[in-house]
């Protein structure tokens, strides 16, 4: 098959004590995502969906939150060891789309930063990769301000 598309979809929970990390990006912010490694749930719905692409597992399979080494790890180590895993299958990645769910902070000052990263990670254009944030007009746990989602799609090409 010359191509290849998967999705993924993560959500942490706000808490107070933690940092708010999102792509790679530190954002200044009350509260922070809670989780065994920086909790990036954005990085972490990429994951997914670029190992639903290559049908190997979700995150919790390839980076499990029982293994210490991944505590307070930063998830952009995951997204280099996943671009190897499908450098290796013979494929490259032709473009990823997300979009961050929470209510506030606004992250429109923070997603081209998140682009970069996310694109410096996995060794693409940062024009291949879309970072969009919405809000559920205060409907949800991601409107109360409980947690933040994230769905995302990549899609892969055979080389």
């Amino acid at each position: 098959m010359p191509f290849r598309v998967g999705f993924g979809y993560d959500v942490h929970k706000l808490v107070k004590g933690r940092r708010l990390i999102l792509g790679g990006v530190s954002i200044d912010y009350e509260y922070g995502l809670y989780g065994h490694s920086d909790a990036d749930c954005l990085t972490h719905a990429i994951c997914d969906a670029l190992l639903g692409a290559l049908n190997l597992g979700d995150i919790g399979e390839m980076f499990p939150d029982t293994d210490e080494k991944y505590k307070n790890i930063n998830s952009m180590i995951f997204l280099e060891h996943i671009k190897d895993i499908i450098l290796k299958r013979g494929f490259y990645i032709s473009n990823i789309d997300s979009t961050i769910v929470m209510q506030k902070p606004k992250l429109v000052n923070y997603k081209e930063q998140m682009k970069k990263n996310i694109a410096l990670s996995l060794g693409i254009d940062a024009e291949r990769v879309s970072v969009k944030a919405t809000t559920t007009e205060t409907l949800g746990f991601e409107g109360r301000g409980l947690g933040v989602s994230v769905y995302s799609v990549a899609s892969l090409v055979k080389i």
